[in-house]
């Protein structure tokens, strides 16, 4: 899919081509050294029980491919879409727009910022069509409200994350290739900027907002072809608790089963 933004040849290349590396590569150890601080804030993840594990295994199974596992948020889950979160397979529209979804929900309890996440459909149809094409995407949300607004990016093979922070007034890209984002962050102030006046007839002041994309030295990264949505998951899973980003590609194979285990039952771990 091409929703108005270009994906580097370097990129697809990498996508393409790029080994998967093996757990305790020199070359990992070298990505890892790149965020020293996270070896005193990593989180400890706890194991999943072996009663989880049968759980993921079974998902993981043979059955019909449109047999539904979860279904909530107006949203379905079939076991197909589960099976994209086998180790080294791309994750689809359904299971990270469940994902997003958890998180919207967890975030409605006390001591959480307000969330809002727009469906991975969101911006190809604004890139289309224009505001006019979305406007109607915000009934019953005051996007003002929010502490935080997420919004996924496909761009052709590849995911990224658009954080929008109202609080702070910022728009900032993560890409777990080290890509840059800034017109996807002028896109996006564009119509943060056309949703103020329609909606609260209020312009936004450009020069009181920060727009930027993360360098890959601040973020984590991917070390293979395969795992930039469950990296763009996770980014959106640690910033709408306001914690680091402190993970690696390392605990990638956890957090895609972890993933599995919480769509199943809708609630996060």
């Amino acid at each position: 899919r091409q929703y108005g933004a270009e994906i580097s040849e370097e990129v697809l290349f990498q996508l393409h081509l790029a080994p998967v590396l093996p757990r305790k590569s020199s070359a990992l150890g070298v990505e890892e050294k790149k965020f020293p601080s996270s070896e005193k804030t990593v989180e400890r993840f706890s194991p999943l029980t072996e009663a989880m594990e049968r759980e993921v295994i079974a998902a993981f199974g043979k059955g019909e491919p449109d047999e539904i596992m979860s279904s909530a948020f107006k949203l379905k889950v079939t076991r197909e879409d589960i099976h994209t979160l086998k180790n080294l397979r791309w994750l689809n529209d359904e299971v990270i727009n469940f994902y997003m979804s958890l998180l919207v929900e967890r975030n409605k309890k006390e001591g959480y910022p307000a969330v809002h996440a727009f469906s991975t459909f969101f911006y190809p149809k604004l890139i289309s069509g224009g505001y006019r094409a979305v406007r109607r995407w915000t009934r019953g949300v005051d996007l003002f409200k929010q502490d935080l607004i997420l919004v996924p990016i496909h761009l052709r093979v590849h995911w990224a994350l658009v954080v929008i922070d109202v609080r702070k007034k910022t728009i900032k890209y993560f890409d777990s290739m080290g890509q840059k984002g800034d017109k996807i962050c002028e896109t996006l102030f564009q119509y943060l900027q056309e949703e103020s006046r329609e909606k609260r007839n209020l312009e936004l002041t450009f020069s009181e907002w920060t727009l930027r994309s993360m360098e890959s030295h601040e973020i984590p990264q991917q070390l293979n072809g395969s795992d930039c949505g469950v990296f763009m998951c996770k980014y959106a899973d640690y910033i709408s608790r306001d914690k680091p980003i402190t993970f690696t590609q390392n605990h990638m194979p956890y957090f895609r089963k972890k993933m599995v285990w919480e769509i199943i039952h809708q609630q996060l771990l």
